[in-house]
């Protein structure tokens, strides 16, 4: 029996999620949103694509819900983008009664599935989608790490002229301003980057990397990113359908790790085939605890202004 993966959301990046999962023919995809006509047309492109890329990958798009019964895994793309110079946390109140209504129906639908958040503010989004669908931890994730983990690898590999498969990095914390970046985690085929560039140019890129997504916002003036967020859920999906048992920074429900209760931060996972199958803690040094409980924080003051 073939998997099943449900796309909440057919914008940018939603479309461009199915567009990665069926090109590595993961599972039968659905596309789900709630303006008639689009998922349906963005699903029957996608299939006419099947011939010239050679993937029997199955799209459907759809309005109603009922066609996604039964998924393995739900990814919540649904909601509002930024705006040029709108901060994640400004999109709250509108993404949240989306992300909570999106949630009823996966739980009438997919009681089984695991849910991957990506809309924005995503720690909070989770939290909805958690306290919605009452699924247990594990089942219930963010996209963010992974994203903000490749930007930094991506600015790490244009300054330094190298291939970014060479490059492996770790950004913890919440997905906005505050995230933790670890250069001291940081590597170039096994060398630190510390010995590699100065410490201004680590600087700067760490600072290029928490504001990565405004710095496209602000280009795209109507829009933002998705061709690596969706890149970036897809390999969560994958980690999951063939039990990987990867280690990616996402975000993950803590209950005590790295000194954070209750609440999604982003952490280091090993994600298999049971969703968050462990929180991997590392080693930080007091001045980065300081930062990941600073981005904790920060999640935390926006998560205390739900009320379902």
């Amino acid at each position: 029996m073939k998997n099943k993966i449900t796309i909440v959301g057919a914008g940018h990046v939603g479309a461009t999620a199915a567009h990665w999962a069926a090109e590595k023919e993961l599972a039968d995809i659905v596309l789900v949103d709630i303006v008639e006509g689009m998922p349906q047309g963005k699903a029957l492109d996608l299939m006419e694509t099947r011939p010239v890329e050679d993937f029997d990958t199955s799209v459907l798009g759809t309005n109603d819900y009922k066609d996604t019964a039964n998924s393995d895994i739900v990814v919540i793309t649904a909601g509002l983008p930024r705006k040029p110079g709108m901060s994640r946390d400004e999109l709250f109140e509108a993404n949240k009664k989306i992300v909570q209504d999106v949630t009823r129906e996966i739980v009438k639908y997919s009681p089984n599935s695991i849910i991957i958040v990506v809309s924005n503010p995503l720690d909070t989004m989770c939290h909805v989608a958690k306290m919605v669908s009452k699924f247990p931890k594990h089942r219930v994730m963010g996209m963010a790490g992974i994203l903000d983990t490749a930007r930094f690898r991506c600015f790490v590999s244009m300054e330094l002229g190298v291939s970014v498969e060479d490059i492996q990095a770790m950004v913890l914390g919440g997905h906005g301003d505050s995230m933790v970046p670890l250069p001291r985690y940081t590597t170039v085929a096994g060398v630190p980057i510390t010995q590699l560039m100065p410490q201004e140019k680590i600087d700067a890129i760490v600072e290029r990397t928490r504001k990565a997504g405004g710095e496209i916002v602000a280009l795209l003036k109507t829009g933002s990113a998705y061709y690596s967020p969706s890149a970036a859920v897809i390999q969560m999906v994958e980690a999951i359908l063939k039990d990987k048992k990867r280690i990616l920074p996402c975000a993950a429900y803590l209950e005590g790790e790295y000194g954070i209760k209750d609440l999604y931060v982003g952490v280091p996972i090993k994600l298999g085939a049971n969703g968050v199958e462990e929180v991997m803690e590392l080693d930080i040094t007091a001045e980065e605890k300081a930062a990941l409980q600073k981005s904790a924080e920060a999640v935390r003051t926006v998560v205390e202004k739900i009320k379902l």
